[in-house]
């Protein structure tokens, strides 16, 4: 499978603008013959929103016509695209509206799934949705296993661990990270990829939205660790990786047949980590 990781700027509040650089970006990655693209957190909407009234100006509900727009363009192609945005979930009778910091894995055939942000940093629109409410769990891409995450997300071990057991071949992080987190860029993605054993896409955004400047620095991490992709710094690109979703599945790994042997997922010792959900 070829994997593309999206690295771009976001054009604030600019839905025209930024659907059709998804657009774009999908027609170029589908001449590489990628298979899964990852874009950036709030790639439709833009993310440095001063508060929750112009947030829900700016949110999209799941039946907007723009995702049939995207899903038209993978409609024939044998391509899937996690694409981040800022959701509403109208009012009813017996709930008033909501607003999330979302992502959807989209594919020839429609929606395939949705993910919800979990860990809110009081940061741009964190400050204002909900926090999520959909439980992880992975998604079929034409056979390989795909965990979704958005930015906070990746600073925890715990969700990556549980997408992890739940059998994810690859986790797709769209991210927002500016320049003061540009160590997170640089080292929560190989060690994700590692403690894990699976494959780690982080898509970043450049450019500066209200005072925040972005710092790219995206990649593709493989099960080891090794980074098979990575952009130098804050240009716009598409990163691609060739991968095999099999080796992610293979957790046992022998550096020397019979003497050096470690199975990260085997080896666990669940019994002793209880205090993680307690405290």
């Amino acid at each position: 499978m070829l994997l593309a990781c999206v690295q771009t700027d976001i054009h604030f509040g600019d839905l025209p603008h930024n659907l059709n650089s998804v657009l774009t970006t999908l027609q170029s990655a589908h001449e590489k013959h990628a298979e899964l693209v990852v874009f950036p957190e709030c790639m439709l909407t833009g993310y440095a929103m001063d508060s929750r009234e112009e947030a829900l100006t700016h949110a999209l509900t799941l039946d907007d016509p723009v995702f049939s727009q995207i899903c038209s363009v993978l409609a024939g192609k044998n391509m899937f695209a996690s694409v981040g945005f800022l959701e509403l979930e109208p009012a009813t009778q017996s709930q008033a509206a909501r607003l999330f910091n979302s992502a959807v894995l989209l594919g020839p055939q429609g929606i395939v799934g949705l993910y919800r942000k979990v860990h809110l940093p009081h940061l741009g629109v964190d400050r204002f949705v909900d926090r999520g409410d959909i439980p992880y769990r992975v998604l079929d891409a034409n056979g390989a296993r795909v965990g979704l995450a958005i930015c906070y997300d990746s600073s925890f071990p715990e969700p990556m661990r549980v997408l992890a057991l739940c059998g994810a071949d690859i986790i797709a992080l769209g991210t927002n990270w500016p320049i003061a987190a540009r160590r997170t860029a640089e080292i929560v993605p190989p060690a994700r990829s590692m403690e894990n054993h699976l494959y780690f896409v982080a898509a970043n955004r450049i450019g500066t939205e209200r005072g925040f400047r972005f710092c790219g620095c995206s990649s593709i991490c493989g099960p080891d660790g090794v980074e098979l992709a990575r952009a130098v710094g804050d240009e716009e690109t598409i990163l691609y990786a060739d991968v095999d979703v099999q080796h992610a599945r293979n957790k046992r790994i022998e550096r020397t047949p019979g003497a050096h042997v470690i199975d990260r997922f085997a080896d666990r010792c669940p019994d002793f980590y209880r205090s993680i959900t307690t405290h």
